[in-house]
């Protein structure tokens, strides 16, 4: 059964994703998921990761980006990697056109709420869909995991509390474009050694460029004139390349090789893109 809330359908029975950064020596991911079912007996709960690097909200944000657009529209998601907990950070709900995301301000949400479109944000502050006693270091337990399960079983967001309208908006979530220019960011290196940046197909096609057409790419002090493959094989052996890959992100990679260490780049790494007959303007 779907019922609507806002602009995400309500899904029955409700799914509720985890990513944090918590690991699984502890049993804090196992508590997030005892107050879920406590609250929400019929969710059904997927362990997205919780793995993320410890307090790396760049990373977290990449993989909880790179997930979302495949659960079905009205899945709740709750992204607790939160080096800020007990400080003065907004914890907050974003409600998106087919989600909700559910975590702390700090933009470990805003790559995948800004790519499927953000309606509106909540600070959450009602404290009736929080635990009773709140815990000034684990806020995954007692402010999200319940606001969670009661947006899983149709409590309308806009009862958590105020609106937002100036959430943390990290650089890596927004690449710029610029006259003919697109910048970007390296967001996450994968095993490959291949650099994802956060910069789409659509930001290339505001610029000309074109998947098969070629592009101009700056990066590690490097000028590389360079073309958009369809396939890492499209290269020659050890041959550096860019394509746009699973994630949905550009890719800056070497066929067969490691990207990274070719060109001594890693996350963070600024990345500019123009096409090469336009790259003075």
């Amino acid at each position: 059964m779907v019922g609507l809330i806002g602009g995400a359908k309500r899904l029955r029975p409700p799914i509720v994703t985890l990513l944090t950064d918590f690991g699984l020596k502890d049993p804090y991911v196992a508590e997030m998921k005892a107050v879920i079912l406590s609250i929400c007996p019929e969710a059904r709960i997927v362990d997205v990761s919780h793995m993320v690097k410890k307090f790396d909200v760049r990373m977290g944000a990449f993989i909880l980006a790179q997930a979302a657009p495949y659960f079905p529209a009205g899945t709740v998601h709750v992204a607790v990697v939160d080096p800020g907990v007990g400080t003065e950070r907004r914890p907050i709900i974003v409600e998106a056109k087919r989600s909700f995301y559910v975590g702390p301000d700090n933009g470990v949400l805003m790559l995948s709420a800004k790519r499927e479109g953000i309606l509106h944000i909540y600070e959450i502050k009602n404290r009736k869909y929080m635990l009773q006693k709140i815990s000034r270091t684990f806020h995954g337990r007692d402010v999200f995991s319940p606001s969670a399960a009661h947006l899983a079983l149709g409590v309308p967001p806009s009862l958590f509390g105020p609106e937002v309208s100036d959430p943390v908006v990290p650089e890596f979530a927004e690449p710029r474009v610029s006259g003919r220019k697109v910048l970007g960011e390296v967001v996450h290196v994968d095993d490959f050694g291949n650099l994802v940046t956060n910069i789409s197909l659509e930001n290339l096609l505001e610029v000309g460029i074109e998947e098969g057409g070629s592009l101009r790419v700056e990066i590690g002090g490097r000028k590389l004139d360079l073309r958009l493959c369809t396939a890492y094989g499209e290269a020659a052996p050890g041959e550096v390349l860019t394509l746009i890959g699973g994630t949905g992100f550009l890719e800056v990679s070497v066929n067969m090789g490691n990207a990274s260490q070719t060109l001594g780049c890693g996350v963070g790494e600024p990345v500019r893109i123009t096409h090469p007959g336009k790259a003075g303007l």
